[in-house]
């Protein structure tokens, strides 16, 4: 296969039309004859990124926490380290701390959490109280905020915008379609490009969304996710890895984040290995905060 796609130095990229979009190819990708019309539409409709995170529902798995809040200034005025073990079984998780540490004003007094990032990251990957009906079913894929209120129709909007960038997110005032990059309204906003190159020892499939060089100001406001990259296996197209960097603002609703996803393989589920969030976010109800946190995932087990 690598030797297939050796190139001479004379070989350039190319420009492609298709369905309204330009698209740069890589001379590797030209040469592998890709379907870029066919390839686009397989990003566009993949479920394996979302089905990653929805496995963790039914899956024994150890995890790594590092979440640490920041003041004015850049810094750390609140965190959390701990050391988790969700156990699964019987359509039914509980999550046991094994160690933690937090350092300044992480909790309330009362327990709960003083951050709204720190809520965020553990209905994530907490779960005190035992959770059953849990499975791994990606039927909802399309999530709804229906039925929620406040911080957790907040939070559910966040969690679209999280495991699936590019579907609308609805509630989220003045927002409407802008997530859509794959949209044909959003053409002349975004630049895209094919490439084949070697991932963590695996041959992948690479495509990376990027606001269009010299956008004007003015569209400037039609844009949420400033960049996306996503690495796909080259034979089964699983997603691989996902980097991503969003932003928004419409006074009462704000955010300016960047997150990076690694996909692992557990017998025949993907999970995601590392997730690393940083970013800035704030409502009118609760102010403006900056966080970052790291998930690490390791110790897989099933029933």
């Amino acid at each position: 296969m690598f030797c297939f796609f050796s190139l001479t130095a004379q070989e350039k990229n190319v420009v492609v039309e298709s369905e309204g979009r330009q698209v740069t190819l890589s001379p590797i990708v030209v040469r592998s004859g890709t379907n870029v019309p066919g390839f686009i539409k397989r990003v566009e409709s993949d479920t394996t990124f979302y089905k990653a995170f929805k496995n963790l529902r039914i899956l024994n798995y150890s995890a790594i926490n590092d979440v640490r809040m920041f003041s004015r200034g850049g810094k750390v005025s609140a965190s959390l380290y701990s050391k988790t073990r969700q156990w699964a079984a019987r359509s039914c998780r509980v999550t046991n701390v094994l160690e933690e540490k937090s350092t300044g004003d992480y909790y309330k007094v009362n327990g709960d959490y003083n951050y709204y990032t720190a809520e965020l990251y553990a209905s994530l990957f907490f779960s005190k109280d035992t959770l059953c009906a849990q499975t791994n079913v990606i039927g909802d894929i399309d999530r709804t905020i229906k039925g929620k209120k406040g911080l957790d129709k907040h939070k559910e909007q966040l969690k679209m915008l999280f495991f699936n960038p590019g579907k609308q997110i609805p509630g989220i005032p003045l927002m409407g379609d802008k997530v859509m990059v794959f949209d044909p309204s959003h053409r002349d906003l975004y630049d895209m490009q094919i490439d084949i190159e070697e991932y963590q020892g695996k041959l992948a499939y690479l495509f990376h969304v990027s606001i269009k060089e010299g956008l004007p100001f003015y569209k400037r406001d039609n844009v949420v996710i400033d960049e996306m990259t996503t690495w796909f296996d080259y034979g089964s197209f699983e997603v691989l890895a996902r980097n991503y960097k969003m932003s928004y603002n419409a006074g009462v609703y704000k955010f300016d984040v960047s997150m990076e996803v690694e996909i692992g393989k557990f017998g025949k589920y993907l999970y995601p290995k590392v997730i690393r969030y940083d970013g800035n976010w704030g409502v009118l109800v609760k102010g403006k905060e900056k966080g970052l946190f790291t998930a690490t995932i390791y110790d897989l087990s099933l029933e």
